[in-house]
């Protein structure tokens, strides 16, 4: 059986990556952003790397856009909100 072609970049995903950005910006402005193909489930993903406490309150910014996109629109595109990693470290160090 042969894999399923990747996902590409096309002007679609492009424009739907930087909704999310910008509603990610709009409350994070800090926030930095990686982007990468991924395969489970196959498709494009965008770190979020923004430094608050609870990574879940980045997610309550986008997640009903997300789930459109997914959904109603067939984007191949996910988000994952995490922490920098210095703040990881900190709290891994307190504990």
């Amino acid at each position: 059986m042969a894999a399923a072609p990747s996902p590409e970049l096309n002007e679609e995903i492009e424009r739907a990556l930087e909704e999310l950005r910008s509603l990610i910006l709009g409350r994070y402005p800090e926030a930095t952003f990686d982007l990468s193909m991924g395969d489970d489930p196959e498709g494009v993903y965008l770190t979020a790397i923004v430094d608050v406490e609870d990574s879940n309150q980045v997610m309550d910014v986008y997640i009903d856009r997300l789930i459109d996109m997914e959904d109603e629109e067939g984007l191949p595109v996910y988000v994952i909100p995490v922490r920098p990693l210095e703040r990881v470290l900190e709290e891994m160090q307190r504990r």
